[in-house]
């Protein structure tokens, strides 16, 4: 048996489209997204079966309704869903016959709001106090992807000197920006996040992982996103464009903020979030596994209309 896990997810999604990313100005109060995700998978030889997992549907949130959305497999099977550990949705399906090529296409309706004001930072000891007393430990602990060798820690507690946890997160997410340089193809889907570091270049997986473990480090909890990113934000009603799968942060200072370190900027209208969890493995879009021969990387596509 072979595993299949798709690096369809948050290997891309650099945009300069996002502004400031704060919901004002001239941007539109609301907008109403359609995005056809697409992942085509091809066997060297037909795969006897497979068991699949997908986690393509974004989440109903504040500021963010998912209006409509569908998983179609081919070739055709029954698919069943459920509610991961994190609160990601999960669509589930089994091919039991044998069968040379998988096709899923994900297709959603999802009305985006700008972020409301920032809340008022709690200080230091409120958030250890958090941590120590609830789930936020899940997510104040390191895990392989994150984990980040002491010295990179020490630069990281001297850029936050003297701020607040908004602030922090901020000034590391820069921290991070300025170190790795968005270079679509430069990692693979198992890069760890210090060796994105020490490479000096990496994908918004890359950049999300390292300022996650950072973060961390510093006492500040923190989740990877998983999601989707709009490269227009100002898009022409009605004109499919081509878009990217996505990964940023969310980090807890009172309530959960999310941050994007790989655009800069906080998580907008543009951003739509499909699952949240402490790293990648937590919330990668496709995983499985097949009895056959190993075949070649996906091929994944994922277009975006704004419809309103």
């Amino acid at each position: 048996m072979n595993a299949n896990t798709s690096p369809n997810g948050n290997g891309n999604g650099n945009t300069s489209a996002n502004g400031n990313g704060n919901g004002n100005g001239n941007a539109p109060t609301t907008r109403r997204l359609r995005i056809r995700h697409i992942t085509r998978v091809s066997y060297a030889q037909a795969a006897v079966r497979s068991h699949n997992e997908v986690r393509m549907t974004p989440l109903t949130l504040p500021g963010q309704t998912t209006l409509d959305a569908r998983v179609l497999v081919n070739p055709s099977t029954p698919t069943w869903s459920y509610w991961d550990y994190w609160g990601t949705q999960v669509t589930g399906f089994d091919l039991m016959e044998p069968h040379e090529d998988l096709t899923i296409t994900a297709v959603s309706l999802v009305e985006t709001s700008p972020p409301a004001e920032l809340p008022s930072p709690p200080t230091w000891a409120e958030v250890a106090d958090q941590v120590a007393n609830s789930r936020l430990l899940e997510h104040a602990v390191q895990t392989s992807r994150t984990a980040v060798p002491e010295e990179l820690v020490e630069r990281a507690r001297a850029a936050a000197v003297g701020l607040d946890p908004h602030e922090t997160a901020v000034a590391v997410s820069d921290l991070v920006a300025d170190r790795v340089s968005y270079i679509p193809g430069s990692t693979g889907v198992n890069t760890s996040a210090a060796e994105a570091w020490d490479q000096g270049a990496g994908v918004c997986q890359d950049i999300a992982h390292l300022t996650a473990g950072l973060l961390r480090a510093l006492g500040l909890p923190t989740r990877y996103v998983s999601g989707y990113l709009h490269p227009e934000r100002d898009a022409e009603l009605h004109r499919p464009v081509a878009g990217q799968s996505h990964a940023w942060i969310e980090y807890w200072a009172g309530d959960w903020t999310g941050h994007d370190p790989t655009n800069r900027t906080r998580a907008n209208e543009s951003h739509v979030v499909v699952g949240r969890g402490r790293d990648y493995d937590d919330v990668t879009p496709h995983k499985g596994i097949y009895r056959g021969v190993a075949g070649g990387p996906p091929e994944v596509t994922v277009e975006f209309t704004r419809v309103a």
